[in-house]
Formats: C-alpha cells, sequence, structure tokens
C-alpha cells in the first residue's frame, strides 16, 4: 500500500507586519522658517575639472549622496578614490569602506597610485559578523567625505547578519546616510558620500528606484565606443547642477587625468 504523506495541521506561520499608527502628528514646514549651517554650502574641491561636474558652484557639496555605477574594470573605484585622495589632500575628514577590496588587494593598488596610501579604510572583510554595527559606530566620528565600495557588497553583508530583505537593508542604509548628511555624528560633519553601486545587463543602475530618488543624484562610469579606449563620467541626475559630462583617462604616473567633451 502507498504510503501518502498527510500535511500537516495546526495554525499557519505568524507573518511580521508592520504596525502603522493612525494618531501619527504631522508637522508641515516652509523654506521661509528654515535656516541652515553656512558650511553646508561650501564646496569640497579636487581643483580639477571634475569640480566643475559635481556641481554648479564647483566642487562636492557637503551633506550629499551620489550613487556612482559603471562598466566592471572601467576604473569606477580608482577614479573615485582618487577624488577623495583630493579632497583629504585639502585637509578634509574622508574614509574610504572597502566592501570588495581587502587588505592585500588594495596594499598593491597603492604601488599604483601611491596617494591612495594615506587614506584611512575600513576593511569589511575584518568585520564579516557584524558588518553593521562596524560600519555604524565607524561613522559617528564623524567624516566630511565617505566612499563606499560598495553598496551591493555592503546590502549582501548586512541582509546575511540581519537576517533582513534587500529592501529592509536599503532602508537602513538611506537612513543612515541621511543622519550623516544633516550632521548627526560626534564631529558635527555634513557627511557626504560616493556609493559604488552594479549595473544591470541592461547597463541600468541595480536597486530599486527609492535608491535613485533619496539620493542627490546618480552618476555612470563608463567606456564610449565599441573600442573601449574612451572612458567617461556622466551624472543622469544631479540636484545641484554641474556639468554633465567628463573623459577621464588611467595613465602613467599614478595620476588621473581629466577632459571635457571635444566640441562638435
Amino acid at each position: 500500500m502507498q504510503n501518502i504523506k498527510k500535511k500537516g495541521r495546526g495554525r499557519p506561520k505568524k507573518v511580521n507586519v508592520q504596525k502603522t499608527n493612525p494618531n501619527i502628528r504631522v508637522k508641515l514646514k516652509k523654506m521661509d522658517d528654515l535656516s541652515f549651517d553656512d558650511a553646508l554650502f561650501v564646496p569640497m574641491k579636487t581643483n580639477t575639472i571634475v569640480d566643475g561636474l559635481l556641481s554648479s558652484e564647483g566642487g562636492l557639496m557637503p551633506g550629499t549622496s551620489y550613487i556612482f555605477a559603471g562598466s566592471p574594470g572601467v576604473g569606477k573605484s580608482t577614479v573615485l578614490m582618487d577624488w577623495l585622495a583630493e579632497f583629504q589632500k585639502q585637509g578634509k575628514e574622508t574614509l574610504f569602506i572597502s566592501g570588495e577590496m581587502g587588505k592585500i588587494d588594495l596594499y598593491k593598488y597603492v604601488e599604483r597610485f601611491p596617494k591612495f596610501g594615506s587614506l584611512p579604510t575600513l576593511f569589511l572583510e575584518e568585520y564579516l559578523t557584524n558588518p553593521k554595527e562596524a560600519i555604524e559606530n565607524t561613522l559617528k566620528r564623524g567624516f566630511d567625505v565617505v566612499l563606499v565600495d560598495s553598496w551591493a557588497e555592503v546590502t549582501d553583508l548586512v541582509s546575511d547578519q540581519m537576517g533582513w530583505t534587500r529592501k529592509r537593508v536599503e532602508s537602513w542604509l538611506l537612513e543612515l546616510l541621511g543622519t550623516h548628511n544633516n550632521g548627526k555624528n560626534k564631529a558635527k560633519k555634513y557627511t557626504s558620500f560616493m556609493l559604488i553601486q552594479q549595473m544591470t545587463k541592461q547597463e541600468e543602475l541595480a536597486g530599486s528606484n527609492k535608491v535613485k530618488h533619496m539620493t542627490t543624484g546618480y552618476c555612470y562610469i563608463k567606456y564610449e565606443g565599441s573600442d573601449r579606449e574612451a572612458r567617461f563620467i556622466e551624472f543622469k541626475k544631479n540636484r545641484r547642477g554641474g556639468e554633465d559630462k567628463v573623459y577621464f583617462d588611467l595613465g602613467g604616473g599614478g595620476k588621473v587625468g581629466y577632459n571635457y567633451p571635444e566640441a562638435d
């Protein structure tokens, strides 16, 4: 006689549902009634033509968050670490959160680009069991500019640690950015974030639309043409204005070169 497996009986599993608060107090605000620290409107400069790309004021503005996506191997990390090193050179407090490169890889990288050797770096490979706390506690110190490589690695690590969905990790990360954009850290720095993100097969920015809408802007770093010789940086959205496109090359001497597009 064939054994037939009976379906289990009992109460269905509980589903965690976010409770709502129908009595929440909402306060509307008028921009005419608000005031901000003047330091929020002083651009941080690389002293290259990139400053015109980052904002109409010329430089990276405090309290902003940008997503950078691009082709594999095009030089996303190199370009953004170059900017970070220049901000540090101008006296800004900087931080590199490395979720992809380990200490040995970065050590060899610095042989090609020596200016990266003085960048304070949080290696997430050292905090695989508690990346969330490592990131939160480090950011509490307060920095002017933070480079995160990458959004995807941070999302995966925190999701594994906390058992959260990607959407929940995304909300946590966006809230964390907003906290430090607004200077809520020990040094009261209006932190700006540069976050590297992956691209889809259609060469679009990976992640939900919430990431696009709740950050200051997003930018592509890509090869141009089938020969893949030219490389460019192009903003698709930038609430702080600025130029649309700059070309770059990873030439010799441990430097990144930047050029404007040639006029037609």
